[in-house]
């Protein structure tokens, strides 16, 4: 179906369900545009969806078939949008932001209608070095580059934004949560904050109202490339957990992490835009709505098949992450698996090791079972911030078995897992493991879809649970040691 007016103009956005789509649908519609949302929920949410705006569901590489209509402006924000995280989802990243934004510049070209792409300020970072230092920012590099071709080669109408660091209302927590809603989180949960090293790492955070504004700007007068929205003052990682207050925790550092950012917002400034809000009054907004809380106890509940002595990539990556966060408490519920681990211990100090079992291969059968009964004991001592089961295997169906009314988040790794050579028996098991946590991570993302599809209820983007800001903070650190640990075994 069709809409829009002869009197009134239509806007398209891309991404409309997202986090700063929905607040640029919502000014649109009060402005009396015509809007409709272009949106496949990879992280929108139909929760962002506004009254009086059209929306469609599906990729942008199908925009022709989705969007019949002409617009009069076309608003592309529905591409990937996680640097860190884009090393595990490089498939995703190429679809959503190669394939994808390619669809839409046709669309474009075709419909004769500008485009204002939303760039990333990635491309700026470091002295022009952080363009390359993750798919993310590569991608969102180069099409920039694709956008001005389009318009030396076909004449495009265009306009290209760069977003710093945006903030504000509907802000994403999760696995592709933004650093303010992670730390917010954190705080409502009385969790330490978890910093990447250094720390020192600076940031012009911007809230999402200036970015609309911006973004409405441009979409009216703005015309080629450079137009940055950004906030004048910048912060380092570490002064904004400063501002928020309480305890942090030091992260290993992470590829694709910049040192540097800087604003260049001279060309956004020339049409009349101006920052109109500071992150230190946003922070303090939040923490007043928050109120007083309660530290949690920095303890972590992780079962796993096997362990040292008889330990792989895994549980080798998963002891390099303990050394590397000596303030927080690891329970490592496991198997005695045979006779030559029945009198060892851990040597890592912040480890407690409970092994079950009786010395033999079959002791991973009683974990389920043996291994929940120490859990329920174990949780009825202590407060964790969340629970985790190395591989989808019988130490994730103790975790099951150990659920209790706290309501722990689960995640699950799948390490080298291959879900695709497992038996069909055991992918029914699996189906029921998975369905039940509230994350799972594999280091392969055709391994991660495999995951999703073994049980729809289980997603890679949101987890639910008090913990779940902090558990997704470890398994970044995590995945790192990981693939680390993979690459040496690999090694002749």
């Amino acid at each position: 179906m069709s809409v829009g007016t002869e009197k009134q103009k239509l806007v398209l956005v891309t991404g409309g369900a997202g986090f700063v789509g929905s607040h640029l649908c919502e000014r649109l519609v009060d402005e009396g545009y015509v809007v409709i949302s272009l949106d496949n929920y990879f992280t929108g949410t139909p929760d962002n969806h506004i009254e009086g705006v059209v929306y469609r569901t599906g990729h942008t590489k199908d925009i022709e078939a989705l969007v019949p209509e002409t617009p009069d402006l076309v608003f592309h924000l529905g591409e990937y949008a996680r640097t860190e995280k884009s090393f595990e989802d490089v498939e995703l990243v190429w679809d959503l932001n190669k394939s994808g934004t390619f669809a839409v510049l046709e669309f474009c070209r075709r419909k004769d209608c500008k485009v204002v792409y939303a760039g990333s300020s990635t491309k700026f970072a470091d002295q022009g070095e952080g363009r390359d230092q993750s798919p993310y920012a590569w991608t969102k590099a180069t099409n920039t580059e694709l956008v001005q071709n389009y318009a030396d080669w076909f004449g495009l109408k265009y306009a290209i934004t760069y977003f710093y660091n945006v903030y504000g209302p509907r802000e994403m927590s999760g696995p592709y949560g933004t650093l303010v809603r992670i730390f917010t989180e954190l705080h409502r949960n009385g969790q330490p904050l978890t910093i990447t090293a250094p720390g020192t790492q600076t940031r012009n955070f911007t809230h999402v109202e200036d970015i609309v504004n911006g973004l409405i700007l441009v979409g009216e007068k703005g015309q080629g490339d450079g137009y940055g929205i950004g906030a004048d003052v910048s912060h380092s990682v570490l002064e904004v957990a400063h501002m928020f207050g309480g305890e942090h925790i030091m992260m290993p550092e992470r590829k694709g992490n910049r040192l540097t950012s800087g604003v260049d917002n001279v060309r956004t400034k020339a049409l009349g835009w101006q920052p109109k809000h500071a992150l230190t009054a946003w922070v303090s907004k939040v923490k007043e709505e928050i109120g007083e809380v309660k530290h949690a106890q920095k303890r972590v509940q992780v079962f796993s098949t096997t362990f040292y002595p008889h330990a792989g990539a895994a549980e080798h990556a998963l002891c390099d992450l303990i050394r590397a966060m000596p303030n927080v408490h690891f329970d490592v519920i496991t198997t005695k698996f045979s006779r030559d681990t029945m009198g060892d211990d851990c040597d890592i100090k912040n480890v407690s090791l409970y092994r079950v079992g009786y010395g033999h291969k079959l002791d991973k059968y009683l974990l389920p079972f043996m291994g929940a009964k120490v859990a329920r004991k174990l949780q009825g001592e202590h407060d964790y911030m969340f629970r985790w089961a190395l591989f989808a295997s019988y130490g994730a169906l103790a975790a099951l078995f150990a659920r209790n009314t706290k309501n722990l988040p689960l995640l699950i790794t799948l390490a080298d897992q291959k879900l695709g050579n497992i038996r069909w028996y055991i992918r029914l098991i699996l189906k029921a493991v998975l369905g039940k946590a509230d994350q799972v991570y594999a280091t392969d993302t055709r391994e991660a879809q495999k995951a999703i599809t073994l049980s729809r209820r289980t997603t890679l983007i949101r987890s639910i649970g008090s913990g779940d800001a902090f558990a997704n903070q470890v398994r970044f650190a995590y995945s790192n040691f990981l693939l680390k640990r993979v690459k040496e075994k690999q090694r002749p």
